[in-house]
């Protein structure tokens, strides 16, 4: 939301501003779709030369959450504190073969049935499993610094992963006013060879060829800058909630009580989507 009023306020000001100092749109807007064309085509190419299918593939569908914001909301937190505690309670009370059920075929699970926004994220759900399938096949215990390793290897490797979009669109960005001189230089090229024109024909002319300059650096930092930048915060919200899972699931190895382990995990989410004390433990009363 806020970054579609952003888009037009950027717009309005930007041209709105040069329009009440006097200039003209005209001259830009002749053009501007050459520039678009030797800008924009020369970004689409060097990032097609520079990044696999795979991260391209993934950029598209990343460019979706800059608009639709953090997936998880204040309730899907609490639905991932919920999850885990219950699967943790059963094991501690029933014993890891109580739980092996769960985590094996989690899709068939009762457990995880109640939580079926979560199980739209296969990381989390495979976070959770494999952890707790450790401890299943590994009857004599399994020490808490071990499975912290474990559980920020595979949270490293996630993040990375996820975080490639940001690096693509940053290096874009830091890429368009080079493209955007490039495509002014090509326009001076263009001028140098008809010098023999009127002052007019000129002027036009040079004026067309600086449009090249002004679209690579309003592109680099008022748009697609921005997007890197909020992707990237968008990205940290959405995998807080990884976090969260592997601070419940360490904390509970090393024993402590269930009551500090949950209330850890509900103190660590970010203030504007943590859910409350009481919202937490009512919801847990009410599962068990």
């Amino acid at each position: 939301m806020l970054f579609g009023i952003g888009f037009v306020v950027l717009f309005v000001m930007v041209f709105g501003g040069y329009m009440v100092a006097g200039g003209s749109l005209g001259p830009v807007l002749v053009a501007l779709p050459f520039e678009f064309m030797i800008i924009g085509g020369a970004a689409l190419g060097a990032t097609l030369m520079g990044n696999s299918g795979h991260l391209l593939k993934g950029l598209g569908s990343s460019v979706k959450k800059i608009f639709s914001g953090p997936r998880w909301t204040s309730e899907d937190y609490n639905s991932s504190i919920l999850l885990t505690a219950r699967l943790l309670k059963l094991m501690k009370n029933e014993g890891p073969v109580a739980v092996e059920s769960h985590v094996e075929e989690p899709e068939s699970s009762e457990l995880f049935a109640d939580y079926p926004n979560l199980m739209q994220d296969p990381f989390l759900i495979r976070l959770i499993t494999d952890t707790l399938r450790l401890q299943v096949i590994s009857p004599g215990g399994l020490e808490p610094h071990m499975v912290e390793e474990i559980m920020d290897n595979a949270i490293k490797s996630e993040v990375h992963e996820a975080e490639e979009p940001v690096h693509v669109l940053q290096t874009l960005a830091d890429a368009l006013p080079a493209l955007g001189i490039v495509a002014a230089v090509l326009g001076v090229i263009k001028t140098m060879g008809s010098i023999d024109q009127p002052p007019a024909v000129l002027g036009g002319m040079i004026g067309g060829a600086l449009v090249g300059t002004f679209l690579g650096v309003f592109l680099a930092y008022g748009i697609v800058g921005p997007m890197a930048c909020r992707l990237k915060q968008v990205l940290h919200d959405d995998l807080m909630i990884y976090q969260i899972v592997k601070q419940m699931i360490v904390a509970s190895l090393a024993d402590a009580p269930q009551a500090v382990v949950i209330e850890a995990a509900r103190t660590s989410i970010s203030p504007h989507h943590q859910p409350s004390f009481s919202e937490v433990f009512d919801a847990l009363r009410e599962a068990a």
